[in-house]
C-alpha cells in the first residue's frame, strides 16, 4: 500500500531523515518507534505531503531551506510531488501530534468539518462510527473542543481523521502527554479501528511499551536512520529495545 524508498530530508544542512526505506501492507498496523528528534514527525509530514507545503512557505519568505530526496509510492502511484490535499483525496490522511482540533467549535461540528469529502448521506453514519469507537465523546458532543481534556481532544482528532474515510491512517505521537490509563484506552481504540473499520494504520510513537504489542511490524529510528526492524513481538523482546525504551 505504502512504500518509502531512500527518503532523505534536510533542513538547511542538517539531516532529519537519512536513507530511510519502509513499507506498509494493506490491513497492517505498522509502528515507527523512536525518541525525540529521531525523525518521526518529519517522516510523517513527508509521507502526508505537509512538508511540501512547509517547504513552499519557507521559500516564499526566504526562510529555512528544506530539501527532500527519495520516492514515496501509495497504492502503486508515485506521490512524491503530490500536494497534501490530493493525498487526502487518495485516502492518505494524517492525524498530527498534539491533537489539532477547532477549539471554538463543538465536538460534532469538528466531525462535520472533517467530513468535507464525504457524501452528505454518509456523514451521519460516519459520526455514529466515531461515537461507537470513542464512546466518551457521546455526552460531550455539544461541548466546545477547547474545553475538552487532552485525551478527549486526541479522541476527537482521530475521529476527525476517520470522517475522511482514509485507506491509510497516519498517527503521529497519539499518546503524547496523555495519562497511562488514557493511553491504554486509546490503544484499544486503535485496535478496534483496524478490526471493525478495516483500516490500515501507520503509527509513530516514542512510548514503545503500549504500542509494540498491537503492531504487526515495526521500525526503530535513531537520528533519522533505521536501526532495527521486525515484528512487534520481535521488537518487544529485543534487549536493546528494553534497555532504551523500557528502562530494563
Amino acid at each position: 500500500m505504502l512504500r518509502v524508498e531512500g527518503l532523505m530530508v534536510f533542513y538547511e544542512n542538517a539531516i532529519a531523515v537519512n536513507e530511510l526505506s519502509i513499507h506498509v501492507n494493506a490491513g497492517e498496523i505498522v509502528g515507527i518507534i523512536g525518541s525525540n528528534s529521531a525523525g518521526k514527525t518529519t517522516l510523517m509530514n513527508t509521507v502526508s505531503g505537509l512538508l511540501l507545503d512547509t517547504k513552499l512557505k519557507e521559500q516564499r519568505k526566504g526562510g529555512e531551506r528544506i530539501t527532500i530526496f527519495g520516492k514515496i509510492h501509495f497504492l502503486d502511484r508515485e506521490i512524491t510531488d503530490v500536494w497534501p490535499d490530493d493525498r487526502v483525496k487518495m485516502g492518505l490522511v494524517l492525524c498530527r501530534e498534539r491533537h489539532p482540533v477547532f477549539v471554538e467549535s463543538d465536538v460534532e461540528e469538528n466531525l462535520k468539518i472533517a467530513a468535507y469529502l464525504m457524501p452528505k448521506k454518509e456523514i451521519k453514519r460516519g459520526i455514529e462510527t466515531v461515537y461507537e469507537i470513542f464512546q466518551p465523546l457521546v455526552p460531550l458532543r455539544k461541548r466546545k473542543a477547547g474545553f475538552l481534556s487532552g485525551g478527549e481532544q486526541q479522541m476527537l482528532a482521530i475521529g476527525m481523521v476517520l470522517m475522511a474515510k482514509p485507506k491509510l491512517m497516519l498517527l503521529d505521537e497519539p499518546l503524547l502527554g496523555l495519562a497511562p490509563t488514557t493511553q491504554v484506552n486509546l490503544i484499544d481504540a486503535i485496535v478496534r479501528i483496524r478490526k471493525e473499520v478495516g483500516m490500515t494504520i501507520l503509527i509513530c510513537e516514542q512510548f514503545a511499551r503500549p504500542v509494540l504489542p498491537i503492531i504487526d511490524r515495526g521500525y526503530v529510528l535513531e537520528n533519522g536512520m533505521l536501526t532495527l526492524e521486525g515484528t512487534g513481538e520481535e521488537l518487544y523482546g529485543n534487549p536493546e529495545i528494553k534497555a532504551a525504551y523500557f528502562g530494563v
